[in-house]
């Protein structure tokens, strides 16, 4: 299996150099060339455990490791998780919930950057040298990138998130890891700010080449990659329970990272039927899948800061599949959105961008309204994002929700799976506000005391650069 850039000026290479280089020279981000299609693989693969179901899936795409080292890469990876399923699935109300929650910083950044830590470290021993590993976060993706090579030789981890947007157990839970290979920055901006600084370093070709830099961001395949399984997983559990012949998720999304690995499963032969694509008030995402334009807007805090962005990084590679896999035309659009703040596609006939999406919003008084719903009827505590994934699922099968293109009979007979993305007690306050009660989780509550180190820097390319020569 080789990989390619979306932008088509790259050469081809294989899955150790596609992990390795995160960002395409070009600009781009990594595709396969082709995915495959396990339509005739499903029936077997709804009888394997998660790990076992994680291996067959990642060994389609990463040919060049050695099918013994994939499967201890694998069971290493899971094993930090405490539930035995790895991601449980929970009935409450009319959806099936997937947990993504139970790994080590809580939030479902974790099934992806625990297996992508260990397959740095495997790589670096393989290859020897170093890494330097720059990411932005939003909430979630610093903590569970930390947590996955904290400690871990050869490699630096340097994050950056936006000074006071990120909840305070969040920041907390990257700030307190003190390994000396660990490197906190609180960027004065927002997150679209910590991303597009590390997009530039990135793009600085001789500058990432000359200090061995790597991201752990979604820009990495291997993030969505590993994202994937969890699709397969919760899909089988569903038909399986339900008899039902296809299935429907329910994703709350700002950086079209999660909602994509649905995407590539559904390309790779799972029946999804609907893919619901959630935001909360920075609504760039569903704004294109209603209307067909992804136009930018200042960013909004809201209660799911995870959520707050207004510049997906996945986006074009969703797009680039929009296209026709077309690189010329993919460049066209990206450089125009750079240029003008905004890209255009037509509408089908159906009048949506893409029937196998429906979008929707959810806003704080929404999210809050949905978080109490929860609590008072059914006694399950929502995170804010997840409420935001559950109310516009609920749209959807009321048929409020824009773009439904299938009456409501039929949404009905199809099983909602909603990803939950986060444990409820890592947003406090929302909590609070929403139930007039705290929820507490003993992996958070032990970090109350705890030292922290951060160091805050300014909005600026050079100035992070000059941080990162400082500290390698």
């Amino acid at each position: 299996m080789k990989y390619i850039s979306t932008r088509g000026r790259m050469e081809p290479v294989g899955f150790q150099d596609a992990v390795m280089t995160g960002l395409a020279p070009d600009g781009g981000l990594l595709l396969p060339e082709s995915l495959p299609d396990v339509g005739s693989k499903l029936e077997e693969w709804a009888e394997l455990s998660y790990q076992e179901l994680a291996f067959e899936i990642i060994s389609l795409f990463a040919t060049d490791i050695p099918p013994a080292d994939l499967a201890e890469l694998v069971t290493d990876s899971y094993a930090t998780f405490d539930a035995a399923e790895v991601v449980p699935m929970v009935e409450v109300g009319d959806f099936q919930i997937l947990e993504l929650f139970h790994g080590p910083t809580l939030a479902f950044k974790d099934v992806a950057l625990q297996f992508l830590g260990n397959l740095f470290e495997y790589i670096l021993e393989q290859r020897g040298g170093q890494l330097n590993i720059l990411g932005a976060t939003s909430g979630d993706t610093g903590s569970a990138a930390i947590h996955g090579v904290r400690g871990k030789p050869n490699i630096n981890i340097f994050i950056m998130h936006p000074s006071g947007r990120t909840s305070p157990l969040q920041e907390k839970q990257m700030t307190s890891v003190l390994d000396d290979n660990v490197f906190n920055l609180a960027v004065d901006g927002t997150f679209d700010d910590c991303q597009n600084i590390m997009k530039t370093t990135f793009g600085d070709v001789d500058f990432k080449t000359a200090h061995s830099l790597g991201s752990v961001n979604s820009v990495n395949w291997a993030r969505v990659l590993a994202q994937t399984i969890y699709y397969f997983y919760a899909a089988f559990r569903a038909m399986e329970k339900t008899g039902a012949g296809t299935v429907r998720f329910s994703v709350p999304t700002g950086n079209f990272g999660d909602i994509l690995a649905g995407y590539l499963a559904q390309r790779m032969g799972l029946p999804i039927s609907k893919l619901i694509l959630a935001t909360n008030e920075n609504d760039i995402l569903s704004r294109f899948f209603n209307h067909g334009t992804y136009g930018m807007a200042d960013v909004v805090p809201t209660l799911s800061p995870s959520m707050d962005i207004q510049v997906a990084s996945n986006f074009e590679r969703y797009l680039y599949y929009k296209v026709g896999q077309d690189p010329e035309k993919l460049t066209a659009l990206m450089d125009g959105f750079k240029e003008n703040g905004s890209l255009s596609v037509p509408l089908n006939e159906n009048g949506t961008v893409d029937d196998l999406f429906a979008a929707g919003r959810g806003d704080t008084a929404e999210t809050l309204a949905t978080i109490k719903k929860y609590h008072d009827q059914y006694d399950y505590v929502l995170d804010p994002h997840t409420a935001v994934g559950i109310h516009v699922a609920e749209q959807y099968i009321r048929g409020r929700a824009c773009s439904p293109s299938t009456s409501r009979t039929a949404r009905r007979a199809v099983p909602t799976i909603c990803l939950a993305t986060a444990h409820p007690a890592k947003f406090t306050q929302a909590i609070l506000d929403a139930i007039g009660e705290e929820v507490h989780h003993p992996t958070l509550d032990a970090l109350a005391d705890t030292e922290t180190r951060c160091d805050s820097i300014a909005n600026d390319v050079d100035a992070v650069k000059a941080y990162l020569v400082g500290h390698i």
